[in-house]
């Protein structure tokens, strides 16, 4: 529960960084459609897209290519994002369900039933160490899809932006190794998201014969929580940076708030420049809830762990 409580800003997080990315690369808010997502029925998906048409409601970036724009579709990373992150939502939703049954079950061995000592296997915690193993691959995938939208952000052919997000690249080629951070971090939540409740080994002479590994389970989220969060704090820098280019227009009222955000913390990077520091202190706004409280100032949005 500590771990899913942890991803929560995080995840806001991400929504927020999402759509800021749809602006900076002049992506189409036509995937969010409502009417999609209503012919699929999944919940969280159907719950993401109205964040996503939520947070870039009113962006003049996005009014200024209505018209005349040559892309037929936008990459996955960002016409995709309902149906991978709505998809993560889903199974934390899930999580969250299981672990709140768990966390007012008796799971005493043995157990005293009226006048009656009764021996059994609640204590056996395969429903924690599923729950685990499912918020560890949705945790993973926020990362992963952030890192391609990154990637995509960087590719001056794809995002039409500068490559590499700088127009006088230095010693640090701009957001060059900011990104390949990012993809190591992605790569290595990758190796932390095998499931760790199929990995049984028996003990105590074979009594034991079949463990659910839940203690691991449970305690490899939180390196992967950290892991997604400096992606996306990478992410919210180059989105940023994105937007500066395309200055004077302005992005939604939402997004112009976490844009400025990050600005009160991060100038832009007019010149090429080592990245670490900004990282850490994009990385520190993210788990802290500061992108949380721009989500939260969406007005009628169901809560994350609300399904629709």
């Amino acid at each position: 529960m500590h771990a899913l409580l942890t991803f929560e800003p995080v995840l806001e997080a991400a929504l927020v960084v999402g759509a800021l990315t749809v602006d900076a690369a002049r992506g189409s808010d036509g995937p969010f459609d409502p009417r999609i997502h209503a012919l699929r029925g999944q919940p969280g998906q159907i719950d993401v897209a109205r964040y996503y048409r939520a947070l870039l409601e009113g962006s003049a970036i996005r009014h200024s290519h209505l018209e005349g724009d040559d892309r037929v579709q936008d990459p996955y990373s960002l016409r995709c994002q309902p149906q991978v992150v709505g998809a993560c939502l889903d199974q934390l939703r899930h999580a969250a369900l299981v672990l709140l049954r768990e966390a007012n079950a008796v799971t005493d061995n043995p157990l005293v039933c009226g006048d009656q000592l009764i021996s059994g296997g609640n204590f056996h915690a395969e429903p924690v160490a599923l729950a685990c193993d499912a918020m560890a691959v949705a945790i993973a995938e926020i990362g992963a899809i952030a890192e391609r939208r990154i990637a995509m952000l960087i590719d001056a052919g794809v995002s039409r932006l500068p490559p590499f997000l700088t127009r006088d690249a230095g010693l640090n080629s701009g957001f060059m190794i900011a990104h390949v951070t990012a993809a190591s971090l992605a790569s290595e939540n990758k190796s932390l998201a095998h499931p760790a409740s199929v990995d049984s080994l028996p003990t105590s002479a074979n009594q034991e014969d079949h463990v659910s590994m839940a203690t691991f389970a449970a305690r490899r989220l939180q390196p992967m929580i950290a892991n997604t969060a400096h992606i996306l704090g990478i992410e919210w820098l180059a989105a940023a940076q994105g937007i500066d280019y395309l200055r004077p227009l302005s992005s939604s009222a939402a997004l112009e708030q976490a844009h400025t955000l990050l600005r009160s913390a991060c100038p832009s990077v007019e010149q090429d420049r080592y990245l670490a520091p900004d990282i850490a202190r994009a990385t520190a706004l993210v788990t802290d809830g500061a992108l949380s409280r721009v989500f939260r100032t969406l007005a009628g949005l169901p809560a994350l762990w609300t399904p629709a």
